[in-house]
């Protein structure tokens, strides 16, 4: 399960639920095995680790990842999360499972002064979902 490696610690460390290769040069979603249930007025970020491109040869490919609270119990994959990360070298790389890939934070997401939490459509699917 994530947790945070130090008292001070912002994030909480993911790993890779399942060994997963990546070719080269190429992009794969990779599951952490989580989902994560937030309140109205929160928001799920998830982190590269600073180690990955020199220790392991991968980029989270979005920089930031953002997780929606709506993603939870989606109908597409009930919101277990992934993260996509692209192969820096010229040859397939496997990730082994249980492999710390990222970090997620938990913080407040503010709105927009007339906007509301009711405003918008329900969530019908998973990842890229919203982008139709």
């Amino acid at each position: 399960l994530p947790h945070r490696a130090t008292k001070h610690a912002a994030g909480y460390d993911v790993y890779a639920a399942h060994a997963m290769t990546i070719p080269e040069n190429g992009v794969c979603l990779i599951s952490i095995g989580v989902k994560a249930y937030m309140q109205p007025g929160e928001v799920l970020y998830a982190f590269d680790r600073s180690s990955n491109a020199k220790r392991l040869h991968i980029e989270l490919v979005n920089s930031v990842g953002v997780i929606d609270g709506d993603y939870y119990n989606n109908p597409n994959n009930e919101g277990e999360i992934f993260l996509q990360f692209r192969n820096l070298t010229a040859a397939p790389l496997t990730i082994e499972a249980n492999t710390s890939i990222g970090q997620v934070v938990f913080m407040p997401l503010l709105l927009a002064d007339g906007d509301s939490f009711e405003n918008g459509e329900e969530r019908v699917g998973g990842f890229g979902s919203t982008n139709k």
